[in-house]
């Protein structure tokens, strides 16, 4: 309600307008059809170090994939960084395919 609230009250709306006028309000991306990892569930790990974890989880869903919080027979693909423990583990434990930063990045630029 508050954000509702904002835009109806005349005065709230002239500074909103105002701001507008600094900023370059780009589009959401498309969601890749066909990368890599679309359809794929992916967990991340330890300490990225090249973007933080909200840029990782944005890119890999605008790549079409699942970002899960914990490691599972249902994770595709784990993203360790310097310090995993206990998700890394569980995933070689599952037979799944742990991959570094870099890799990721690799994967996230197309």
């Amino acid at each position: 309600m508050s954000l509702s609230d904002a835009f109806a009250n005349a005065r709230e709306r002239a500074a909103i307008d105002r701001l507008l006028g600094f900023l370059t309000v780009l589009p959401p991306e498309k969601r890749a059809a066909d990368s890599a990892i679309t359809g794929k569930t992916l967990v991340f790990t330890g300490t990225l170090e090249k973007m933080t974890r909200a840029e990782a989880k944005a890119r890999a869903e605008a790549l079409g994939a699942h970002v899960a919080g914990s490691v599972s027979a249902k994770t595709d693909l784990l993203i360790a960084g310097p310090g995993a423990g206990s998700k890394a583990k569980k995933a070689a434990e599952l037979g799944i395919k742990v991959i570094d930063e870099d890799e990721w990045l690799a994967i996230a630029q197309g």
